[in-house]
């Protein structure tokens, strides 16, 4: 009997991502500055930071991907790129499907508007209304985020956590094509916490790829397929989640 390989389809494919930013002592503040800069202009290096470098991987249906580095290592920095947050300095990303990035720190909420109201304009950015049945997802996403009694009072009163309920609940309610999830768990409250991680586990296993990050190993391990580790805005290491973890303690025991 014949044995066939699926060959599942390529939902990310990054080749030679680079992320740089300019540095911030290079602003230009005078005419000297301007000739200096002219002077300085093929110097990347001495002009800007460099995040990421030389990025290659791919990612197919079904895989589940973790990032690790320390902190400032570039994984945050790399999913604001596949997410198409962040424009790319070189290379390229290619992407099918729908894609939706939870990340805590970088979702736009009005102070001024309700909860109610911000979590209808979170909606209407994340969800097509072609394929969802958006007062649906409202309705769910409301009742799971308990916050029924201060959805309608503006949001610049709620604490971060009141916060992290009513993004997360909206943001988590459908599965898509490709997930990122970085640090979707911190600063939420220990009830909410747990109640949250069972709404993602569900999110997770439904959607095509995901890319996880956090700092806790034991969630990474129970997660992911996969794990990449970065050290200087560099892949050191892409494979088996429990020797990933191995190759990230000995690059950190060595900075010390």
């Amino acid at each position: 009997m014949w044995c066939f390989m699926v060959d599942k389809k390529i939902l990310i494919d990054l080749n030679n991502v680079t992320l740089a930013f300019p540095k911030a002592n290079l602003e230009v503040t005078s005419i000297r500055d301007i000739f200096a800069k002219k002077i300085k202009k093929n110097s990347l290096a001495e002009d800007y930071k460099v995040v990421l470098r030389d990025i290659n991987f791919k990612l197919r249906s079904g895989d589940r991907l973790g990032i690790i580095s320390e902190n400032g290592g570039g994984k945050s920095s790399l999913c604001r790129c596949i997410s198409g947050s962040y424009p790319l300095s070189a290379g390229s990303i290619v992407r099918h499907g729908d894609i939706r990035a939870l990340f805590e720190s970088s979702l736009v909420i009005y102070p001024e508007l309700s909860g109610r109201e911000n979590m209808s304009l979170l909606a209407e950015i994340f969800y097509d209304r072609k394929k969802h049945n958006i007062p649906q997802i409202l309705e769910e996403s409301l009742k799971f985020s308990e916050l029924e009694e201060s959805i309608d009072l503006p949001v610049k009163i709620y604490s971060k956590g009141m916060l992290l309920r009513l993004t997360l609940s909206i943001l988590s309610a459908v599965p898509t094509d490709i997930l990122i999830l970085d640090e979707v768990f911190d600063g939420a409250d220990e009830f909410f916490r747990i109640k949250l991680s069972q709404r993602i586990r569900k999110l997770i296993s439904e959607s095509g790829t995901v890319i996880f990050i956090s700092h806790q190993e034991e969630q990474v391990l129970d997660i992911c397929t996969r794990v990449i580790v970065l050290k200087r805005g560099k892949i050191i290491f892409d494979g088996d989640p429990q020797e990933a973890f191995k190759v990230y303690r000995e690059s950190r025991n060595s900075l010390l």
